[in-house]
């Protein structure tokens, strides 16, 4: 019970790193905009603005670790450049005086050679784009004096994951008998990470130095299509199988003329018309952690999605 962990941002990474923690017994501080977070006996949420230094100078004194899991207030490299560096540099500065390790649920963009298998010693150079700034922030970060982990996860799925391409744009319209609607191919094979495991990444690492300071893979199974993952879906939820449409990249760019959102995320294109495949191999022998099976993963996130009606 001297241990005390803090969380930036309750998404869903933020909140399932907050409940695991809880649920093993561990003194837990969200920081948010919103106050919001688990509530739980062991978890202390806080209103706070992460860009603020002497807030979150304040709200992690006497922090073991930190969990930094905020992203931009939109999904545009604009955003991301305003305001993911300066908050990372504050995150990081406040976590050094308080002598915390900080660990940073990572994405795939950064990989620059994305069209063999990605591994933890691959290259992490893209540039232009979100794909640059998550460049710059992992270089920054081994800058840094602070102890940093970086963990990466492929997409995302599983509780509490709304806007993500395993998220209410699949699960829902599968569970109402609707049309799917999937961008690039439904038949390219793509890692998808089951959050609840990431998490469990996160913490894992926070508790051992020995993994500080270096790039990890999120225990994630082998690479599914995107039509194979609705299948999981369907069979979880029970439901007939439903049609499946894929939104071909000259289509979204075209869209993406018009529509800044969509122009975005033309911009990920090449990570769904070809294959986009994560290798946690070697992460998983050092963390001693495994996947969730896709069916169970499947099985509960459309158990969490019959919960919000």
């Amino acid at each position: 019970m001297d241990e005390l962990f803090v969380i930036t941002g309750a998404g869903p990474v933020g909140w399932t790193v907050a409940e695991q923690l809880a649920g093993q017994g561990k003194r837990v501080r969200i920081l948010t905009r919103s106050g919001s977070g688990p509530e739980h006996p062991l978890v202390d949420r806080l209103t706070a603005d992460v860009q603020d230094p002497n807030r979150v100078r304040d709200a992690f004194s006497g922090a073991t670790a930190v969990f930094h899991c905020i992203h931009g207030s939109s999904y545009t490299a604009d955003a991301w450049r305003a305001e993911l560096p300066r908050a990372e540099q504050t995150v990081l500065a406040a976590a050094g005086e308080a002598g915390a390790v900080v660990v940073f649920p990572e994405s795939l963009y950064s990989y620059s050679e994305p069209d063999r298998p990605m591994t933890e010693a691959g290259p992490r150079t893209a540039q232009g784009g979100k794909r640059g700034v998550r460049t710059e922030l992992l270089r920054a970060r081994d800058a840094s004096p602070t102890n940093t982990a970086s963990v990466a996860a492929g997409d995302f799925f599983g509780p509490r994951v709304r806007n993500s391409h395993g998220g209410e744009r699949m699960v829902l319209p599968i569970l109402a008998g609707k049309k799917v609607w999937v961008i690039g191919s439904a038949d390219q094979p793509h890692s998808f990470t089951y959050v609840p495991d990431l998490a469990a990444a996160m913490i894992h690492a926070a508790q051992t130095p020995s993994l500080w300071n270096k790039v990890w893979h999120a225990p994630t199974g082998p690479a599914v299509t995107q039509r194979q993952l609705a299948t999981a879906f369907t069979e979880a939820g029970g439901v007939a199988a439903p049609k499946l449409g894929a939104i071909p990249g000259w289509a979204l760019r075209a869209m993406g003329i018009v529509s800044k959102d969509l122009r975005e995320l033309a911009e990920t294109l090449y990570q769904f018309d070809r294959p986009f495949v994560m290798d946690s191999a070697a992460s998983q022998a050092a963390l001693g952690l495994h996947p969730t099976p896709l069916a169970e993963a499947a099985s509960d996130t459309v158990a969490w999605w019959r919960t919000q009606g």
